[in-house]
């Protein structure tokens, strides 16, 4: 059973002042509390952060058509330094919200993509599932501080960007076996040191 839609919701459209007369249109201007789990596991909308809407409803034959933007603030952690990473994002919206008796239609006429649309409920529409869609779809999947962030290094996970120069001697593991050898060179040395010592 679907849950009963909240009028009062952050995210809740009321239709009443544009009507039904398809051409009608309404511009819509606010700002909102973003709601929880906007993002994903690196990244995402912090929960009660400003998300502000700048909206187009247009009425036509099918219900209505919701075209604008969303600008939220994103938060999340480097996928190559771990540190924070803190940017803005404007989402492009557009989504047709049909009318219930436009689906019982399509229903009857076996139209799979109208069925497949959000539905007006009464007089309000639901903008949340559009705005996850818009924004979650359009996140990064490794977000990073800095295109040119040079990350930590394998070694010893020191941050890079505070030592450009820091590097490890890296000994091909095919030769690492000779270091165990002493060193010939020292050896005669210390042979010539003892002669010299007994004569």
């Amino acid at each position: 059973m679907t849950a009963r839609l909240d009028p009062s919701g952050p995210l809740v459209l009321d239709l009443r002042e544009l009507g039904r007369r398809a051409g009608s249109m309404q511009q819509v201007t606010a700002a909102v509390p973003a709601p929880a789990d906007l993002g994903t596991v690196v990244i995402g909308v912090p929960e009660g952060s400003t998300i502000n809407l700048d909206l187009r409803l247009e009425s036509v034959d099918e219900g209505v058509l919701v075209s604008g933007t969303a600008r939220v603030t994103l938060v999340g952690e480097c996928a190559r330094c771990l540190d924070r990473v803190d940017d803005e994002f404007v989402a492009p919206l557009q989504e047709l919200y049909v009318y219930d008796e436009r689906r019982e239609v399509a229903d009857d006429e076996g139209d799979p993509e109208i069925d497949a649309l959000p539905r007006i409920e009464g007089r309000f529409i639901n903008l949340d599932p559009t705005l996850r869609d818009a924004v979650v779809l359009a996140l990064p999947l490794a977000p990073v501080c800095r295109d040119d962030c040079p990350g930590l290094c394998s070694e010893c996970g020191a941050h890079l960007a505070d030592d450009p120069d820091h590097h490890h001697e890296v000994i091909d593991p095919r030769w690492a076996a000779l270091l165990d050898l002493p060193d010939p060179g020292a050896s005669v040395a210390d042979a010539s040191t003892d002669e010299t010592k007994e004569a």
